[in-house]
């Protein structure tokens, strides 16, 4: 009897141990694999976020411009010198660069304010050589044809033929590239080739033949580079 319960004590005894032990019981490969997996979680810190650099597409580009301005025109007879019609009006200027050194421009110029009784209506295309002086400053020359004509009290003209002229283009936006943007713009019209507002100052002398009448103009205004 004795025995028996010596078996039984020692069988209890045992028991207990491998429960409470917890290394007498194999633990199962799944929860080893999930506790080493946490534990590389837990050690690996985060990685920032990448910096994103925008860069402006190619398709967003355009050689195009426009401008407005003043001009102060003068209209002096071939026959006559002491007969001088000064005017005043507006131009607008549209135009297209090929590239930093040359480009293309269609220009109107109307004057309706006179101090002798006349006006003077110009249209012309011409070729627009360009000049970069500075990173802000453009000098261009224009080279074309165009259709001029006058009406008022002075002898009349109505001509067509060969313009020319130069000027000076300054650019105004703020196109430095920043921290966060890359700019890969062409060429618009601006020493610098960025999209913003720009002023412009030139003379033009509205049509050029011997014995011809002077028609010189002088223009000052806006522009701006799409």
């Amino acid at each position: 009897m004795k025995r028996v319960k010596l078996s039984l004590i020692t069988l209890l005894v045992g028991t207990s141990f491998a429960v409470a032990g917890g290394d007498i019981l194999p633990q199962s490969p799944y929860v080893v694999e999930d506790v080493k997996a946490a534990e590389v979680i837990k050690s690996t810190p985060s990685s920032p976020k990448p910096k994103v650099i925008k860069t402006l597409a190619k398709e967003d580009i355009s050689p195009f411009y426009v401008a407005l301005g003043l001009t102060v025109a003068q209209y002096k007879t071939a026959c006559n010198s002491s007969l001088t019609d000064k005017t005043l009006g507006g131009t607008i200027r549209v135009g297209y660069d090929f590239n930093q050194y040359l480009g293309m421009e269609a220009r109107a110029i109307v004057t309706a304010i006179k101090s002798n009784g006349g006006k003077i209506q110009h249209y012309g295309a011409f070729l627009k050589p360009i000049y970069p002086v500075t990173d802000a400053l453009n000098v261009y020359g224009l080279g074309g044809l165009a259709k001029t004509k006058t009406k008022g009290s002075l002898p009349t003209a109505n001509v067509s033929g060969l313009a020319f002229g130069a000027g000076l283009e300054y650019d105004l936006s703020d196109d430095k590239k920043s921290k966060e943007a890359k700019y890969d713009r062409e060429f618009d019209g601006q020493a610098d080739q960025e999209r913003g507002l720009g002023l412009f100052a030139d003379y033009e002398r509205l049509y050029y033949k011997s014995g011809s009448p002077d028609l010189d103009a002088v223009s000052i205004g806006v522009t701006y580079d799409f």
